[in-house]
């Protein structure tokens, strides 16, 4: 009899656990703004009055209308999602009072003497001087709704900890195209991390200045992780590209599979292939050094001279792993 609860019990309770996983995936509103953006306006009594009331009142913003309307949420304005209206009112809040006493009799009149007619700016949400946590709130009241999936770990990211502003890196009415191009996000990036964009002058670099990379190809600017990489460690960021280290090998260099900044620096090295130290100093931090011997076993001429220390990789080519024992049959990464 309790094996038979039991069973229709979990068929009871599959179904509804599948259920309310797909809804917790689904996009939902976070909830109506307006009464936030009217208080955030400081007019509890503006009104809601749409883009075509707001826009037709004058011409001052027809060129500025055009322009959003090409962008990727001036598309979404016309397709019903589900979500929050997105239109001008969405960021700028109610429309009511800045169009008050505006007429086509006004704006014809205004045009017959060289004047184009504007609307009441101080009556809307001044969006550039609110502080950035209140602008992005109002973004993400939207690109929350949306489920977008790069967005998740924004709240815990370092740019939003920071307050940095969304808008400072996609200005709404910019382009058709909100996501910065790609030979322009490195420049973007480099107005804030001044000392990280130096680094790739030095001799040793990825080719970011040569817009052959951008920083997004390692870090993801919306990203919680450490260093918002793109990937959860820092090895498997760098094995996106560079594959032929990537193991696993018979005989692993322990450092290798930890971190690969152990022994590289990523943005820029005065030192050959990013390394932190030159060979052989960086070795001999984890290593003892040893004498080079002749092939007959007995100490060479340069064992003599004292200059047994050259570059460790001149012997030990296969630093990050190989499946080859050396010529001992040890694991000394020799070939």
């Amino acid at each position: 009899m309790r094996r038979h609860l039991r069973l229709l019990l979990l068929a009871v309770a599959v179904p509804l656990t599948v259920v309310a996983c797909k809804a917790l995936r689904s996009a939902k509103p976070l909830g109506d703004m307006r009464d936030m953006q009217r208080m955030i306006a400081g007019r509890l009594d503006a009104q809601y009055i749409g883009n075509e009331a707001c826009l037709g009142a004058c011409h001052f913003h027809d060129k500025l209308a055009r322009h959003f309307e090409a962008t990727t949420m001036g598309a979404s304005m016309a397709a019903e999602q589900g979500v929050t209206q997105i239109d001008c009112e969405s960021c700028h809040g109610p429309g009511s009072l800045a169009v008050e006493g505006l007429s086509p009799d006004k704006v014809r009149a205004d045009a017959a003497q060289g004047i184009q007619t504007a609307c009441k700016h101080d009556t809307l949400i001044d969006f550039p001087n609110l502080p950035v946590t209140a602008q992005n709130l109002l973004c993400l009241n939207c690109h929350s709704t949306l489920a977008t999936f790069n967005l998740h770990e924004w709240s815990d990211s370092a740019h939003a900890r920071g307050e940095v502003a969304c808008a400072s890196c996609h200005p709404p009415h910019a382009g058709p195209d909100l996501i910065i191009p790609f030979r322009e996000r490195s420049t973007l990036c480099s107005k804030c991390h001044e000392a990280t964009f130096a680094e790739m002058a030095l001799p040793s670099r990825h080719p970011v200045r040569e817009q052959k990379m951008s920083c997004t190809d390692c870090h993801d600017p919306h990203g919680a992780s450490a260093g918002a990489l793109v990937a959860p460690t820092v090895e498997e960021t760098c094995t996106r590209c560079h594959g032929e280290v990537m193991g696993p090998f018979a005989f692993e260099h322990a450092e290798v599979i930890r971190d690969c900044t152990g022994c590289h620096s990523p943005h820029g090295a005065m030192n050959e292939a990013l390394l932190t130290i030159s060979e052989p100093a960086l070795c001999l931090r984890c290593h003892s050094g040893h004498f080079i011997t002749a092939p007959g076993g007995g100490p060479s001429g340069l064992e003599q001279k004292g200059a047994f220390y050259t570059r460790c990789t001149d012997c030990h080519s296969s630093i990050h792993g190989t499946d080859l024992p050396s010529t001992r049959g040890r694991g000394t990464f020799t070939r």
